[in-house]
């Protein structure tokens, strides 16, 4: 398997792409959003990564963030919101799902049972403000190209609304044009 074309610049915000394997629509589920989220919190209390900008859809979802080790912080990240996303679906007896997961595991991951995420998140730095509004009209405007709502203020799991001045599911962080 050859390395990654894609690369991680260091203290630069990134647009990020992280989709469930096979695109299953895990994310349907609230209770799996929340894990996503409290990671993602915990990140952002801790002062380990910083968020501009994200949207959670059924399958994946897209950051604009930053942080001194992206990379790092992602993959700690994925790891732990795939082993909560586990035990939550084995404690609710979810095995649809874990079949799923087990069936689109890639072979080469030899030392687990399962896969959550597709490998890797396709990092683009973003490296100028006409950049940085483009991925997030492109990120706040997911739900609504998907059909799913016809404003994305009413999207739930976006930062558009903390763009708005209405109270979002995460904080942000700020970014002046």
């Amino acid at each position: 398997m050859g390395r990654s074309r894609y690369h991680f610049l260091e203290n630069q915000p990134h647009f990020l792409t992280c989709t469930v394997v096979n695109w299953l629509a895990l994310f349907s589920k609230p209770e799996l959003v929340q894990i996503v989220l409290q990671s993602l919190n915990f990140l952002q209390s801790h002062q380990r990564i910083e968020i501009y900008g994200y949207v959670i859809m059924e399958n994946h979802l897209h950051l604009i963030a930053s942080a001194p080790n992206l990379s790092k912080e992602i993959a700690t990240f994925k790891s732990f919101t795939a082993r909560s996303t586990i035990d939550w679906l084995k404690a609710n007896q979810s095995g649809y799902w874990l079949t799923q997961l087990k069936l689109n595991k890639q072979p080469h991951k030899t030392d687990q049972n399962y896969q959550l995420w597709q490998e890797g998140s396709h990092p683009q730095a973003i490296l100028d403000w006409p950049m940085f509004q483009q991925k997030l009209e492109y990120l706040h405007n997911n739900p609504v190209r998907r059909g799913y709502v016809d404003d994305p203020a009413h999207w739930r799991y976006s930062s558009y609304r903390n763009y708005v001045g209405q109270p979002g599911v995460l904080s942000i962080n700020w970014i002046e044009g």
